[in-house]
């Protein structure tokens, strides 16, 4: 920490805070303002409140939180697209920021014409852009497409562009808000990857995300925000632990506070599809415990009842998947090669006696096959965890791997 300390500062925000008025039922017009003054009542909502913290030069700092804790409001301060109610915001620096995808564009005209548009936005001069515009269209993937008008875009043609534009931009501090689930798996790769070399250039960057995974493989340090104030700073490791065992224990406070009387139940949300009905879950270490939260490696036993179609065989395909859709697990089940037989109403255990998975946040999938491979039920997901690591390890599967170097004077 001392040595980032030493750099330079690009991002000082001291005491800033931030308020909106929300309106009951605003009337629109002079009349209905005049006639309708109960129309005009509101209240005040304070969405960041005294915040303080400091970006340096070359770092990337992750801003975490719940939704509409503040987040994406604090990179508007930074964009200063609004601005603070009391409080300062010095930023150091050509500022580019990731936000409102596509901002600006106009559906009539081409996709090159619009990443002129775009990139002009920015503050990227003609012979700028010019310089740039292949490179921009070949990250797109859109070659085929460019020449063609925007409305013509389907939605994830159309954020590609956009994105594209906006990571060609070089800039000193770049702003990322929840945009790096653009694409199919293979571009959002890209985009992170894109993300890492900016940073490895020495760019600043703040990136919003619910992805915790994708904060700890970008991030030196995170900040937490919760009920308008820092509720956590520091490194990115010791912040995410903290959130996550924040909400755990919101939700087990909530699941007691549904319980109560009833100390033996379990309250599932019904998530019925195809006559698959899930009756309760519990997901349970050696010694019985509920927990929600897990370390790498931990043992876990998953117990569901459900309800399905009675007297039928068929096989059960379950899956682990992590936030952002890649399948970290997955496995068809049967009885000793015969197909389950099931009734009205039916138990499952799944055992793991080592999940070997990396830190994230991973979805529990199952699904219900003939034998031809047909689906007959599913529930996805129905339920969901988060393993921790307090390691520099990212990835889905931590695998065995030792590193070895030999010196100069060792090697023959």
């Amino acid at each position: 920490m001392n040595d980032i300390e030493n750099r330079e500062v690009t991002i000082q925000v001291r005491n800033m805070s931030k308020k909106f008025r929300v309106y009951f039922d605003k009337g629109h017009m002079l009349k209905e303002k005049l006639l309708f003054t109960a129309r005009n009542r509101y209240e005040t909502r304070t969405i960041l409140d005294n915040i303080s913290f400091d970006i340096y030069k070359g770092e990337a700092v992750g801003l975490i939180g719940h939704n509409g804790c503040g987040k994406s409001t604090a990179l508007k301060l930074l964009t200063r697209i609004i601005y603070p109610d009391s409080g300062t915001i010095n930023v150091k620096g050509r500022v580019s920021s990731l936000l409102e995808l596509g901002a600006g564009f106009h559906p009539d005209l081409s996709g090159r014409e619009n990443i002129y548009i775009n990139a002009s936005i920015f503050g990227l001069k003609r012979k700028e852009i010019d310089e740039k515009i292949q490179q921009i269209i070949l990250f797109s993937e859109l070659e085929d497409f460019i020449d063609n008008p925007v409305r013509t875009y389907s939605s994830g043609m159309y954020m590609r562009l956009a994105f594209s534009v906006a990571i060609n931009v070089k800039a000193d501090i770049l702003l990322v808000d929840e945009i790096l689930a653009v694409g199919d798996a293979g571009f959002q790769a890209k985009c992170l990857n894109k993300i890492r070399e900016i940073k490895d250039s020495g760019t600043t960057i703040v990136l919003v995300s619910h992805s915790m995974n994708q904060i700890k493989e970008v991030c030196d340090r995170c900040i937490w925000i919760n009920n308008a104030k820092v509720a956590a700073m520091g490194e990115t490791e010791e912040v995410i632990t903290k959130y996550i065992t924040y909400v755990d224990e919101i939700e087990k406070s909530k699941l007691a506070n549904e319980l109560i009387g009833r100390p033996n139940e379990l309250k599932v949300a019904m998530n019925k599809k195809n006559d698959l009905e899930i009756l309760e879950v519990k997901i349970v270490d050696i010694n019985s415990v509920d927990k929600r939260v897990w370390g790498i490696g931990e043992s876990i036993k998953i117990f569901i009842k459900f309800r399905f179609i009675a007297n039928i065989y068929a096989k059960i395909r379950f899956e682990i998947a992590r936030a952002d859709g890649i399948v970290a697990y997955a496995n068809v089940f049967d009885r000793n090669g015969e197909n389950f037989l099931f009734s009205e109403e039916n138990q499952l255990y799944f055992n793991f006696k080592n999940l070997n998975l990396l830190a994230g946040k991973f979805y529990l999938m199952m699904y219900i096959e003939n034998g031809n491979g047909e689906l007959l039920g599913s529930v996805t997901p129905f339920a969901e965890i988060d393993i921790l690591d307090d390691s520099c390890r990212y990835g889905i599967s931590n695998l065995e791997c030792e590193c070895e170097l030999n010196s100069k004077e060792e090697i023959k």
